[in-house]
């Protein structure tokens, strides 16, 4: 940074996000593509979008949309197409029905989350409180922006955030710190896979006004826990989701957000104009006319992360932390005395496993102090049982 010096001094210390530290260098060091692995780093759907519906795309790519003209500015019949399945989503007893004017669209769901740091802390009027580990772009935005972040931390053994650190950061900011203006949380959470507890929710509930809650739901058609419904209460709170995951759109970058119409009036007036390409929003249109077709293989998947769970707690090298979204998370455990084991050491044998993994053909993500796994397909969670078993059994020799 120091031969750029019109830069920002801050921006020394930034660290863009990654899905696996080693996968992309690794495959260009070797000459293999990177298709030739078993991703299972990025919790994406492990199956692609069915021919028929490739092949709606490809028919509208040829007769209908023009290359040489801007995407429509307000794709008001998705938004209208997200508004019908997300009623679909919400408990019988709802109130009243999520309209058009409650839906964002935005170039994956990271665009709205920028968004909503702008409208609330920017300029130094407002700090985003998180509770690692979590999804890193929360941070890895704020400080792009030039944004403070307040880590309230979790609980190392169930991940349950601490709530009397979370509240008393926004009770009481520390010195020269701006207010807490939003918190972030992830529902279930990435990469930890435990849902929000009863006592969080209400912990949510109870935060003022002033404080903007921003739920992220890209995991919902795994777990089914929704809090959609609390946005038609709640003037300050905002539900994000994903078509990356369940809707296997990831190449597409299609996200979503769920909020009043006075919010969602401001994430419009904010969006970069035609941000979401011509081709991305057929696809996410295609999606939604064919939702239960394609939603039809979670099932699948959840029954294959039931198996690959029960298969990761006979290695006695992990605990294994319970999951309700399409991915699993474990941690090794102590093999040593905890005297003579450091959090360091355990880093660095993590690395080396996730490596030798990487050699056999398997990708995972290395995060949160653990291994994520994403679900796959029956042959790549077979696979990934076998390489990690052989991985761990090496590296204890």
């Amino acid at each position: 940074m120091t031969s750029l010096p019109f830069l920002r001094s801050d921006l020394s210390q930034f660290v863009s996000y990654t899905t696996s530290a080693l996968g992309d260098a690794h495959a260009s060091e070797s000459g293999s593509d990177i298709s030739d692995y078993d991703q299972l780093d990025a919790n994406e759907c492990p199956y692609d979008m069915p021919a028929d519906l490739k092949q709606k795309l490809a028919w509208q790519l040829e007769h209908e949309l023009r290359f040489n003209r801007y995407p429509t500015m307000q794709p008001q019949m998705l938004r209208s197409a997200i508004a019908t399945y997300a009623n679909e989503t919400l408990p019988q007893a709802s109130p009243a029905p999520i309209t058009a004017e409650h839906i964002s669209v935005g170039n994956g769901s990271d665009e709205i989350l920028r968004s909503l740091m702008l409208a609330t802390c920017l300029n130094g009027e407002g700090s985003v409180l998180i509770a690692s580990p979590t999804f890193s772009m929360y941070a890895i935005l704020a400080q792009a922006l030039g944004i403070a972040v307040v880590d309230a931390g979790r609980n190392p053994e169930t991940f349950e955030i601490d709530l009397t650190a979370a509240q008393a950061a926004i009770d009481t900011p520390k010195p020269n710190q701006p207010p807490v203006r939003t918190v972030f949380v992830v529902h279930p959470n990435s990469p930890t896979a435990n849902a929000l507890t009863a006592a969080e929710i209400d912990w949510l509930r109870s935060l003022p006004e002033r404080v903007l809650v921003v739920i992220d739901e890209a995991y919902y058609e795994f777990s089914r826990h929704t809090l959609a419904a609390e946005v038609l209460q709640r003037p300050n709170w905002v539900i994000t989701r994903t078509f990356s995951k369940a809707f296997r759109l990831a190449a597409h970058r299609v996200g979503y957000s769920i909020a009043s119409p006075e919010i969602t009036a401001v994430l419009e007036n904010l969006r970069l104009p035609y941000n979401l390409p011509s081709l991305s929003q057929a696809a996410a249109s295609v999606a939604m006319q064919n939702r239960e077709a394609l939603l039809a293989v979670v099932p699948e998947i959840l029954a294959e992360r039931d198996r690959l769970e029960a298969a990761l707690r006979t290695l006695p090298q992990l605990k294994l932390y319970p999951s309700q979204a399409n991915f699993c998370f474990a941690q090794l455990q102590n093999q040593s005395p905890p005297e003579k084991t450091s959090q360091s050491d355990r880093q660095t044998a993590l690395a080396q496993i996730l490596r030798a993994l990487q050699q056999q053909g398997t990708m995972l993500r290395h995060t949160g102090g653990g291994l994520r796994i994403s679900i796959g397909t029956p042959a790549e969670n077979q696979r990934t049982i076998a390489r990690l078993k052989q991985a761990l059994e090496a590296h204890d020799r």
